[in-house]
This record gives C-alpha cells, sequence and structure tokens, in this order.
C-alpha cells in the first residue's frame, strides 16, 4: 500500500506578500538536496521575480481546455500522476477548475496526488478559508467566490505563514511587483489599503495561532502531559448564581485582560440529579456580562464541585482559577476542612486560584425550609391525621395491652408517625411524634395512667423511639420533598424542551413564548409591557402614593384581556431594563418562579432578537441605498469623465488659436465632442431613468406595438453608437406571424437596444448575435442569443442589481456603468413582463424578455410581477 504524501501549505493574509515566491525557494531547496521536484501548476500573474524562480525547475505543462469560446489552462493532474515526482508544487490550493475536469476544485486535485503518495506544497490566501469568508467580504467589501474547507488546511502537515507588513506589501503594490501599472491606484484604495490589510494580517495570524494551538494540545494528548503550560493566559472563574457574580466577572476579566491573548472562561456546576439549582435569570444575566466582556460561558455537571471546577480548568489548560470569598457565617468559615473554596485551593496544583471578597462575604445562606414549602393546609391535614390515627390507635392497643409487648407498640405508633411525615411534612410528624410518647407513656407503659415511667428500660425504649420518629419523619419527609421537586423539575424540563422543539421548527418567537406562560401556569392573560417614561412625583389626595409607576406600551400579548399597566396584573417578572412581563389569573407561588424566570429569560432573548431585526430591516434600505451610491461613484465617475474630457479636449483645440484647423481636422474635432456628449447623454438618461423607476414614477403608454418595429428601432441605437467603427453583427429572426405584444414602445426600444449592445460587447470575434421570436400561449418570448463566456448561475441575480460589471470574468470591448441590465429588468417589469437568463446550447448567454400578446391584458394587481403564461386574461 502507498503511504500517504505530506501536504504543505504557505499561508498568506493578501495577494503579494510572497506565497508563490516561497514554496519556489522550498522547491529549490529540496531539488539542491536531491529531492525529485516537479512545478505541477505555478500562477506567476506576470511577476518578474516570480517567473525567475521558475527557472531550474522542471514544469509539466498544463493542458488546455476550451471553455465558452475560449481556452483556458488547467493543471494537468494525470501527467503529473504519470511523472510520479517526489515533490509537485501546485499554487492555489483555492482554486475552481475548468467544468468537465476530474475535479471540481484543485485541493481535491491535490488530494489525489497525496493518495498517491506525492508530497505537495501548495499557497493559499486567508480570504479563500472557508470559515473567514463572511469576515474577510465584512472587511474589505469583497466576496471571495472560490474557497477552501479549512479542515483541508488544518491536515496538511505544516502550515507556514508568509508575512508582511501593511506598509511593505503596499511599497510592494507601488513598485509594480503585485499587479499591472493601470490597477495599482484602484488597488491601492480599495483591497489594498493599511486597514483592510492589517485586519486581514490579523485574521491570519489568529488562525494559524489557532492551528498552532491545536497541535499543541494533541502533542499534550498523545504524551500524556497534563500540567499545565502557561503558552497563553486562560482565567477560568467560578458561578453560582450568586449575588457575588457580576464583582467575580469582571474582576477575571481584568486578570485576563493583563495579557494581550488572555482568555476568560465562566463556568457553573450544577448537580447532577437536577434538582438544587441557582437562579436562572441570575446565571442568563451573568452569562450576558461573561460574553459582553469577550469570554465564553459553560455548565458542567458534578457532584462535588471543586473537582469539577478544576476538572474543566485543566481541560482547558486554565492558567488561573477566580472564586468568590465564602458566603458562609462566621461560625461556619471557622470549621476546619470546609468549604468549596479551600478544597480548590488545595487541589489546584499548578493554577493559581484567586479568591475575591465581595459585599455578600459572611452574610449567610439562607437554611431551606423544612416543610418543603407545603402549604398551611397541608400541614393541617397532617395534624388532623395524627389525630384520627392516634384516635383508632390507642383504643386498640390499650384492648390488647396484656397480648402485645412494648416493642410492638411502639412499632405501631412509628408507623402512624411516618404516615403524618408523608402527609403534613417534618413538624407535624415531629409534633405526632411527641404526643404518641405521651400517650404510650399515659396508657400502655406502668404506672398506667400516669406520666412516669417505673422501669429504665421502659424509659430507654420511649426515649428511642421519639429520636427514631423523629429521624425517620426528617428522611422521609426529604424524600418526599425531593420526589416532589423532581416531579416538578421533569415537568418543566418537559415545558422547556416543547418550548425548545417549537422554536427550531422556526415557530415565532414571542407568541409562542407568551402562549407557553399562559397554558404553563394557567392564567387567562399574558402581556409583555415596556415603560415610555418614568411616574411623576406626586401622591393622591390622601396622602397616600398614588401608584402610578410611569406609562406603559403593550408589545405582545396571550390571552384574554391584557393587561395595559402593572398595577393591573395579579403578578409581574421583570424581563429588561424597561420590560415588565404582567401576568393575569392567580398569583403565582414561590415554586414557579424559576421555571417563570427562564421563560422571562427566553422573553428577554426574544425581544432582543426582534429588535435586532427591526433594526436589520431598518438598516437594509439604507446599506443598500449606500451601496448603490458608492457603487455610482466608483463606476460613474471614470465614465463620466471620460466623455467630459473628450468633449472638453476638442472644444478647447476648435477655440484655440494658435494651431489653423484644416476642415478635415474640425469634422474630426467635431465628430469626437459629438460622440462624447452622445455618451455622456447616455449615461444620464440611463441614471434619471433608474431614478425613476426605484422612485416609483415611471410613466407607461401600453399599447400593442409590433417586436419587428422595435427590434429595427433598437438597431438603429446600436448602429448610431457604433459610429466610433464599432463592427456590429446581427441576425434577426422575427416570423411575420408573430402577433404583437402590449408594451411602452419607447420603454421596450430601450430595453432591446440595451440587450443588443450587451450582447454585442461580449460575443467573440467572428460571431453573430441572434435576435428570435416565438408565440407561447399568452406569452410573446424574444430571445437574445450570444456566444460570448456566458454568466454563472450563482451571479445571474447580481447582474441585474445597479453597477454591475463582469469585467473580473472577461475581456470584453468597452464595459458600461454596469445599468444597461438594471434598467431593462425595471422596465419589463413595469410593462407586466418578466426577462430572465438561460445557457445557449454550445456556450454563451440568451436572455429572454416574455410579454403579454396584445390580446391579453393584464390585471392591475400583477405590475412587476414575473409572467407566467396564461396569468394574462383576455
Amino acid at each position: 500500500m502507498t503511504e500517504r504524501g505530506q501536504l504543505r501549505v504557505y499561508l498568506g493574509a493578501a495577494p503579494g506578500v510572497g506565497k508563490t515566491y516561497a514554496m519556489l525557494d522550498e522547491g529549490h531547496r529540496r531539488a539542491a538536496r536531491g529531492t525529485d521536484v516537479v512545478v505541477a501548476f505555478v500562477e506567476t500573474h506576470g511577476r518578474l521575480h516570480t517567473g525567475e524562480r521558475l527557472e531550474g525547475l522542471e514544469v509539466v505543462p498544463r493542458r488546455t481546455v476550451a471553455y465558452r469560446g475560449a481556452e483556458l489552462t488547467e493543471l494537468d493532474l494525470p501527467a503529473v500522476l504519470a511523472r510520479r515526482p517526489e515533490v509537485a508544487l501546485v499554487d492555489e490550493l483555492a482554486h475552481t477548475n475548468v467544468p468537465g475536469l476530474e475535479h471540481e476544485k484543485r485541493w481535491q486535485d491535490i488530494e489525489a496526488l497525496l493518495e498517491a503518495g506525492i508530497d505537495v506544497i501548495s499557497t493559499v490566501n486567508v480570504q479563500h478559508l472557508e470559515s473567514l469568508n463572511d469576515v474577510v467580504e465584512a472587511i474589505t467589501g469583497a466576496r471571495q467566490r472560490e474557497t477552501v474547507p479549512d479542515s483541508v488546511v488544518r491536515a496538511a502537515e505544516q502550515v507556514e505563514l508568509v508575512d508582511m507588513t501593511p506598509e511593505a506589501l503596499r511599497r510592494r503594490m507601488a513598485h509594480g511587483n503585485i499587479y499591472q501599472p493601470d490597477k495599482i491606484d484602484a488597488a491601492l484604495s480599495n483591497y489594498f489599503r493599511p486597514g483592510n490589510l492589517t485586519a486581514l494580517r490579523e485574521l491570519a495570524l489568529l488562525w494559524l495561532a489557532d492551528q498552532v494551538e491545536e497541535g499543541l494540545r494533541r502533542y499534550r494528548e498523545q504524551h500524556g502531559i497534563a500540567a499545565t503550560w502557561e503558552t497563553r493566559e486562560r482565567v477560568v472563574v467560578a458561578l453560582t448564581g450568586g449575588p457575588e457574580g457580576d464583582t467575580l466577572i469582571r474582576r477575571a476579566a481584568r486578570i485576563a485582560a493583563r495579557t494581550a491573548a488572555g482568555d476568560l472562561l465562566a463556568v457553573h456546576v450544577t448537580r447532577s440529579d437536577g434538582l438544587a439549582g441557582s437562579s436562572a435569570a441570575a446565571l442568563e444575566q451573568q452569562r450576558r456580562l461573561v460574553e459582553s466582556l469577550g469570554g465564553s460561558y459553560h455548565l458542567v455537571v458534578g457532584d462535588d464541585i471543586s473537582t469539577a471546577i478544576l476538572d474543566f480548568a485543566r481541560a482547558n489548560h486554565a492558567t488561573q482559577v477566580v472564586i468568590g470569598a465564602s458566603r458562609r457565617s462566621a461560625l461556619l468559615a471557622a470549621l476546619p476542612g470546609t468549604g468549596t473554596g479551600l478544597a480548590i485551593t488545595r487541589a489546584s496544583g499548578s493554577i493559581d486560584v484567586h479568591v475575591v471578597s465581595h459585599d455578600y462575604v459572611g452574610r449567610g445562606r439562607s437554611l431551606p425550609r423544612l416543610t418543603g414549602g407545603l402549604s398551611t393546609r397541608r400541614r393541617l391535614l397532617g395534624v388532623l391525621v395524627a389525630v384520627v390515627l392516634f384516635a383508632v390507635l390507642t383504643p386498640v392497643t390499650t384492648t390488647v395491652r396484656e397480648r402485645l409487648s412494648l416493642g410492638s407498640d411502639l412499632l405501631l405508633y412509628l408507623l402512624a408517625v411516618v404516615i403524618v411525615s408523608l402527609v403534613g411534612g417534618f413538624y407535624p410528624a415531629v409534633a405526632a411524634a411527641l404526643a404518641a410518647s405521651l400517650l404510650i407513656n399515659w396508657y400502655l407503659v406502668p404506672p398506667i395512667h400516669r406520666i412516669t415511667i417505673s422501669a429504665p428500660e421502659n424509659a430507654l425504649a420511649l426515649f428511642v423511639f421519639v429520636l427514631v420518629a423523629a429521624m425517620v419523619s426528617r428522611v422521609v419527609d426529604a424524600a418526599a420533598r425531593r420526589a416532589a421537586q423532581a416531579a416538578r423539575t421533569n415537568a418543566e424540563a418537559e415545558s422547556l424542551s416543547t418550548l425548545a422543539g417549537d422554536l427550531l421548527r422556526g415557530e415565532q418567537a414571542m407568541p409562542l413564548l407568551l402562549s407557553r406562560v399562559l397554558e404553563t401556569f394557567g392564567l387567562t392573560a399574558v402581556t409583555l409591557l415596556r415603560r415610555d417614561s418614568e411616574a411623576p412625583a406626586s401622591t393622591a389626595q390622601d396622602g397616600t402614593d398614588a401608584g402610578l409607576r410611569g406609562t406603559w406600551t403593550v408589545l405582545a400579548c396571550a390571552g384574554e384581556q391584557p393587561v395595559a399597566r402593572p398595577e393591573d396584573a395579579d403578578a409581574e417578572v421583570p424581563v429588561g431594563d424597561d420590560l415588565v412581563l404582567a401576568l393575569r389569573g392567580r398569583a403565582l407561588a414561590a415554586a414557579d418562579q424559576r421555571l417563570l424566570a427562564a421563560f422571562a429569560t427566553q422573553i428577554a432573548v426574544a425581544h432582543t432578537q426582534q429588535q435586532l431585526a427591526e433594526a436589520a430591516a431598518a438598516a437594509a434600505p439604507l446599506a443598500e441605498a449606500d451601496r448603490i451610491r458608492s457603487a455610482l461613484l466608483n463606476a460613474v465617475s471614470h465614465d463620466l469623465r471620460t466623455p467630459i474630457a473628450s468633449a472638453k479636449a476638442a472644444v478647447t483645440s476648435l477655440r484655440g488659436r494658435d494651431v489653423t484647423w484644416s476642415d478635415d481636422d474640425r469634422q474630426v474635432l467635431l465628430e469626437a465632442a459629438d460622440t462624447a456628449l452622445d455618451q455622456l447623454t447616455t449615461l444620464v438618461t440611463d441614471l434619471l431613468d433608474l431614478s425613476r423607476v426605484q422612485a416609483g414614477v415611471l410613466t407607461m403608454a401600453a399599447v400593442p406595438v409590433a417586436l419587428e418595429d422595435v427590434v429595427s428601432q433598437a438597431l438603429g441605437y446600436v448602429a448610431a453608437d457604433a459610429a466610433g467603427g464599432s463592427e456590429r453583427r446581427f441576425e434577426i429572426d422575427i416570423p411575420d406571424d408573430v402577433p404583437e405584444v402590449i408594451a411602452d414602445a419607447a420603454l421596450l426600444e430601450r430595453v432591446v437596444a440595451n440587450l443588443l449592445d450587451n450582447a454585442d460587447r461580449y460575443a467573440p470575434p467572428g460571431t453573430r448575435v441572434r435576435v428570435v421570436a416565438e408565440e407561447f400561449g399568452d406569452v410573446v418570448e424574444l430571445r437574445v442569443v450570444d456566444r460570448g463566456p456566458g454568466i454563472p448561475d450563482s451571479e445571474r441575480d447580481a447582474v441585474f442589481r445597479p453597477f454591475q460589471r463582469l469585467v473580473d470574468h472577461t475581456v470584453t470591448r468597452g464595459a458600461g456603468v454596469g445599468l444597461g441590465l438594471a434598467i431593462a429588468r425595471e422596465f419589463v417589469q413595469a410593462m407586466h413582463g418578466r426577462i430572465t437568463l438561460e445557457d445557449t446550447p454550445g456556450g454563451g448567454l440568451t436572455v429572454v424578455v416574455a410579454l403579454p400578446r396584445s390580446t391579453a391584458v393584464p390585471s392591475d394587481d400583477r405590475r412587476g410581477e414575473p409572467l407566467d403564461a396564461g396569468t394574462m386574461r383576455p
């Protein structure tokens, strides 16, 4: 079996840092050592110094592939596999191959070489990494269509960063060592701005640092190294959900911020049985604080808190742990060996432990209620059960006193005490145990009917009975409380699980959350209120507080009769700084507060998400307008300056008196000025038309129009534009029986002229642009067919946006501003038609304009919608 080859990748922050040059240097170094090295594919981009480094290395010839009328060169994978070198140099890891080759992506070609046992050295820029694609787009404004999965680069045996400062890279650009001279100014003022390059460099360094960190983790695991290596400060802060949490988080954040690459990790330990827990609302608030400070929040399960915290810290290679000083009372804190903080300090080993003081030190913790929150009715019921049981049991035991021993009597009364503890809890059971001891002393222990005990052993038995009864009652009461708590926790978990499932299925968050609160707690109305203003400082006439707390707005509600003010609710839960969840229907028990707090947290998150969505929706038109303005300035500035400069130069020359112009020269200058002004007029007209369409003030006169006349007029516009010498080649195929269409003749002429001009720009020399018309039911389709490079499916929506030009994909005979297709689509949709793009069989692009026949009149309510056959009515 062939051993898999090894991959080495040179990573760069931007084009021009020297990745390919470094790869060729490594190839020369290995070739000098006697290694069989070939250049499988290297793209020099016309850079002189890079091309010079190719000398002395064997180059595998590329293969030529015909695609859409053009000949492209690609890596010849079969030739490299047949050559079987030891090392292959393959440039541009993220490159997309021409369709029809062995693989879609070049990194897949490299995988084939590695599987064949060939070592590969390749290059990639950080903007081509899949995980950073959107980040790079946000920084530079340019989306990279060619990406490579991070896993491919991470799987490389070596990843080496080719680094260069932004200043040095810009100098290299200015010297012409990266791009051609005509592209330098645009590159320096756009993609290669100092801020962009600095951000890209930081991305590359951070990505590689994560890769190094992962390699270090694997090394430690392989060698069984458990000790902490302080390669980076990692601070773990332990949270209990108590009020001191905010203080601990901020203190830990300051410690982590002392180093540039410090990490902040917050951890909360919950018990494995899920019965004991802290306030969900408090923990959610602390989680948001941690994330706002750049940290991460983690939840771990463990019964031993100190062990769980230290296990988490060691697993994350933490260097420091921050815990709060104990809230235990002074008496409990004085006991030796007690407290989680002391246990963590003793077992921390090489991890530093910070015990942070806070305002709640020594204030103690409230003890749990022994009744477990049982109602007064339940406790009274326990007392009643005790009275009934003793009223029945005492006469029976008195009757059979001679036949039963004292031990049997004690067991019967103990059973009664246990039953009382199950019904009424601990306190009624203790009272029942004391009452049972008195009854046994009075009726069953000699001397009878006296509160005295003659035999010492009976006194001991009675004392042990009371003690055992109290202990058994405590255990039974605790078990009953735990069972009830477990049942309630299970119900809460089911409610939250159902809610999470509904949210994941895409249901509306806010209405769903309020409906769940309504159903879960059996309420009649749930309302989310927002405070609009504070209450005025006023009192009622009788001197009491007026009870008003400001003005409120109902944001969402569920149920009947929504609450307009918190004062009108039976219960209220704060959701945020100015938000309150008002409940109507019944007063909620304290046991309901935990689940209600979880719902309130989710409602706060849903409200925040809703606000962000509304803000994003409101900002989208502004962002689009800003994008269009930026595109207008970038695209139109050159196209405006060029005809203005030409006209200005011609007029200035004609007005000059230092040169005597012949009639022919004067005619040439006048024609140049006239042509430039025509170009300027066309550009301004397009911009005005686009603004009229976007403003909704475009007027249209829809009448029957013959396509043959429209195409002829459009060809006249194109021919006039071709006066500068550009040869136009069109083939018109419009049958005589094609019916007229309902359209505005002037607008349709503009549409066809734009499409013909666009098709001719991209059509290869020697080919003809065909114009075909066909009838399909109530629709007539006009097709403009060219044999140019076409448009990829992924970009067909983009070309209809204003200021989109395909100069990046093909060399044209003069690219326009990028308004032609945008205006064409707007005009066609205004005439109740549709415009679509299709592939031309054999290569090229076909633009299809579908319009209603003259025998069909479009419905007003379908204006601007895409037209389907049969949608027009006669």
